[in-house]
């Protein structure tokens, strides 16, 4: 079994294949997808303070901060997938 894991920032890694969205955290149904993971209990945040610029969500509905573009994001998440 070979583990693929994609930087989302700051040395924080997440396994690619646990990724199901990459989205921008600028509108009001994302917003609240965030609040309602932060109350349930499910939100990681890996933006170290800085301004959230991603959201993923991963399988198992946990949904993750990031500090990076989703473009950036998603440029590392294929460039690990081309290279396999």
């Amino acid at each position: 079994m070979d583990v693929k894991m994609v930087n989302i920032g700051f040395g924080n890694l997440v396994m690619s294949s646990r990724i199901v969205a990459i989205l921008s955290p600028d509108s009001a149904p994302l917003k609240r997808i965030v609040n309602e993971a932060r109350s349930q209990g499910v939100l990681l945040d890996a933006s170290f303070g800085r301004k959230t610029r991603a959201v993923l969500v991963l399988d198992d509905r946990h949904v993750l901060l990031s500090a990076l573009n989703p473009e950036t994001i998603a440029q590392r998440l294929t460039t690990k997938v081309a290279n396999s």
